[in-house]
Formats: structure tokens, C-alpha cells, sequence
């Protein structure tokens, strides 16, 4: 396993010790990142009009087409620290 891969996991469990849950745009951010670089470009049908939430997040991933996994863990981990900087 490569040292960006296990600094990736490792910024995925922080996150989850955050003591304040993040905005919704940087909730979007994570995920978006995390999808680019666990599965890399956006795959599958885009939901429907009424799944607003389902519809958000694939539509944040989608922006991330064309991403590198590297690249994309990189983003993750830096936005993460961010976050452990301004949420504890």
C-alpha cells in the first residue's frame, strides 16, 4: 500500500471524529472526492428529479470527471485537514 493510500484511509477515519458535522457543500466535497478516487469517474444513470440528495452528490462527483485516484486523494486529505482546523 502506497503512503498516499494509507494517509487517504487514515483522513477517511478522522473525518468521522470531527466535533462538528461540515457544511453541506464541503459534505459534498468529501464524497465527491472519495468516489473519484475509490472509483474513479462517474458511472450509472443520474437520479431522478425528486431525489434531490442523490442527485446532488452525483452531480458533485461528475465535476470531478477526469480526476486522477492520486489527485483526488490528495484534495480528500487536504480538505480534511482543513476541516480538522476549523472544526476540531
Amino acid at each position: 500500500m502506497s503512503e498516499l493510500q494509507t494517509e487517504f484511509e487514515s483522513a477517511v477515519e478522522e473525518v468521522r471524529k470531527l466535533s462538528r458535522r461540515p457544511s453541506d457543500s464541503n459534505l459534498l466535497e468529501l464524497y465527491a472526492l472519495f468516489k473519484q478516487a475509490t472509483s474513479g469517474d462517474a458511472s450509472g444513470k443520474r437520479p431522478g428529479m425528486l431525489d434531490f440528495k442523490g442527485r446532488a452528490k452525483y452531480d458533485a462527483w461528475t465535476q470531478k470527471k477526469g480526476a486522477s485516484k492520486d489527485d483526488a486523494m490528495s484534495s480528500y486529505i487536504v480538505l480534511v485537514k482543513k476541516l480538522q482546523a476549523t472544526n476540531g
